[in-house]
């Protein structure tokens, strides 16, 4: 049996797409063969100080509130000043679980405060293996503002890096970032996956004539889709600016929220769209393969982008992807083949490509049928899983106390 020690800043029942992709891939490795234990900030006073989630042992801690809400603009005092010294209560928590389990080794899921966290267990414990593993596509030459600010600490930042025995990253883009840093270690390339059964079963009629009648699609419309994060670096504003140059029966679906709703809320009234814009607002994972099978394309045109989980679980729901060429997306969109890009921050460019869709019925069915192939052949978890096993626990475990 081989212990490994994770630290993440969240984890459910506050997931996104990077602590989904290690929920998946720890649920999809043998119990008999792996234990994974997990330190987390707990942010709600009402959940388990400790409570078994798949095959992960979650410990939480830090100060807690009601209801907490994982947005950095959302949170109460307590919970941002629980993110502040994660870096050193996880540490502390470590030390006291390792005593317990001795661990084979740690995984600390981005270069952030969990990433302190595992740097300064790493200190204590040298010869325990530490691997880090990258999700964020914010490059590091837009971090100047931070520098200045913590330059006194900026080597220990990169000590995240630095000191890590392996690195996996999820796109060729992030790994170009993480040798920026001077790491010269291993660095693994092992993208995020979907659940392809999920998003490509099909969907009880009943169910998608439900959701029709609730966002009053009428025959005839086509409905746009995006799934994101309410923020203006996923450029929802472009599409709703994008609007303004396609026909009226073109509406956009918003399947998402964030602390930039009111804004955008805000442009599609000045432009006059409002009345084709739909805020459907948060929506449980469980219930996305529904949205896109009411929804005609999938758009987001993102200015930075380290991945973009949602791309490929579009390609598993069979409708078509318009993107922009950034960050991780060349990765698995081909313009052409895979889906369509549009160039950033342009509204016209985004209209454009969806013209080409909704005037070439040959064009979306050769591109759904690409990249339903390419998720099935490359993407699919248990795929993901397999290769997490044999590309870095398997060599990590055999690193021991070598290391």
């Amino acid at each position: 049996m081989k212990r490994i020690l994770i630290f993440s800043l969240a984890y459910v029942p506050y997931i996104g797409g990077a602590e989904l992709a290690i929920k998946h891939v720890t649920d999809r490795l043998d119990p008999n063969e792996y234990s994974f234990d997990m330190i987390t900030l707990r942010f709600d006073r009402n959940l388990p100080k400790v409570e078994r989630v798949g095959n992960v042992t979650v410990h939480r801690i830090g100060f807690t509130a009601h209801n907490a809400k994982v947005s950095d603009r959302s949170l109460p005092w307590q919970c941002r000043l629980a993110k502040l010294l994660f870096p050193f209560t996880a540490f502390l928590k470590a030390i006291f679980l390792y005593r317990q389990n001795k661990y084979d080794a740690t995984w600390a899921l981005m270069a952030n405060q969990a990433g302190f966290a595992a740097l300064f267990f790493k200190y204590a414990h040298p010869n325990t293996p530490y691997f880090l593993e990258l999700q964020d596509g914010t490059p590091l030459s837009s971090m100047t503002a931070r520098r200045r600010i913590l330059y006194p600490l900026w080597w220990l930042y990169k000590e995240i890096y630095l000191k890590a025995n392996v690195i996996k990253t999820i796109s060729h883009f992030i790994e170009k970032i993480t040798r920026e840093t001077g790491y010269a270690g291993k660095v693994f390339v092992i993208p995020n996956g979907v659940d392809v059964a999920k998003f490509s079963a099909p969907i009880p009629e009943e169910k998608l004539t439900e959701l029709k009648m609730l966002f009053n699609k009428r025959m005839g419309e086509v409905f746009v889709v995006t799934v994101s994060r309410l923020v203006l670096s996923r450029g929802v504003e472009d599409i709703i600016q994008a609007l303004v140059y396609l026909p009226k029966h073109v509406k956009l679906l918003i399947a998402g929220n964030g602390e930039d709703r009111e804004k955008l809320h805000h442009i599609a009234i000045g432009l006059k769209v409002d009345d084709r814009v739909i805020f459907a607002g948060h929506i449980d994972h469980s219930e996305l393969p529904a949205y896109f099978k009411i929804s005609d394309i999938f758009v987001r045109p993102s200015l930075i982008e380290g991945f973009g989980s949602a791309f490929v679980e579009a390609f598993a729901a069979g409708i078509p992807v318009v993107a922009t060429p950034v960050g991780g997306i060349p990765d698995f969109l081909t313009d052409g083949a895979t889906g369509l890009f549009c160039e950033v921050q342009d509204p016209q460019s985004v209209a454009h490509a969806v013209m080409r869709y909704t005037d070439d019925p040959a064009l979306v069915a050769r591109i759904v049928a690409n990249a339903r192939k390419l998720v099935a052949e490359k993407y699919d978890w248990n795929s993901i899983a397999k290769g997490m096993k044999e590309k870095v626990f398997e060599p990590l475990m055999k690193q021991g106390h070598n290391v």
